[in-house]
């Protein structure tokens, strides 16, 4: 897959998944235009050739939306940052759950909205990625605000998908499985639950971020074309085991 000449807006991509994302795009050709939270991550970000970097709390909307537009033109792009903070259900309080919301589900909506508008403008196609998770498909215990977060991209990305797809801009999700980044680390850092979910996957191992990062630049590529709208599970087989 080729991408030379094309930039791609990564958010995300301090760390974990969405820095892996960038490091490949840039090994095949592309300009990284990198949202992050971490003002050390733009820093190692800024020093790496190929690489722009912002730096935003897509908590904060109205930053969020500076950023964004700040970040163009860009031809494709990749809504890969998320967080997460785990609280059984019952003790899952407001502020938590608007947080994770905000981060998880309507940054990438603003992020893409101001990508959309760019290129629609500009008469241009392009491709959005949002990384969701199987925790939109499932409940997983602890996760209550994680989850819903997540199941709400995913209709956002469906949205996305039957709105934009006949503007030439096709939009897709990619629904990892536990990834071996420092959020997943912590977030599994039990050894009993980590070792009943790892028995649930066929493959018998967690995913790394180069596992995910190889699905995100097929469906930005052009071979994947014909492909819009679709939940795409990078899960070892979790979902049907």
């Amino acid at each position: 897959m080729d991408f030379n000449g094309k930039t791609i807006i990564v958010t995300g991509a301090g760390k974990g998944i969405g820095r892996e994302i960038a490091r490949m795009l840039v090994e095949r050709g592309a300009q990284v235009v990198a949202l992050t939270r971490s003002a050390s991550d733009v820093d190692l970000l800024q020093a790496e050739p190929g690489c722009r970097a912002i730096q935003v709390d897509l908590a904060d909307a109205n930053a969020t939306r500076e950023a964004a537009i700040s970040a163009l033109p860009a031809d494709f792009l990749v809504n890969c940052a998320g967080t997460t903070e785990l609280q059984p259900f019952l003790d899952t309080t407001v502020e938590a759950f608007d947080r994770l919301v905000a981060v998880n589900t309507r940054a990438p909506m603003i992020v893409a909205q101001e990508y959309a508008r760019f290129l629609i403008k500009e008469g241009r196609k392009g491709a959005i990625v949002n990384v969701s998770s199987v925790a939109s498909f499932i409940g997983i215990p602890d996760h209550a605000a994680y989850c819903a977060s997540k199941g709400g991209l995913d209709g956002l990305t469906r949205v996305m998908a039957k709105e934009l797809g006949p503007q030439g801009i096709r939009a897709n999700g990619v629904h990892p499985t536990v990834t071996l980044t420092p959020m997943a680390v912590k977030a599994w850092s039990d050894p009993d639950k980590a070792a009943g979910m790892k028995q649930r996957i066929p493959v018998g191992r967690f995913a790394e971020p180069s596992d995910i990062a190889d699905v995100v630049l097929f469906l930005l590529s052009d071979q994947a074309a014909m492909v819009n709208g679709i939940s795409m599970p990078v899960d070892g087989g979790f979902m049907i085991a």
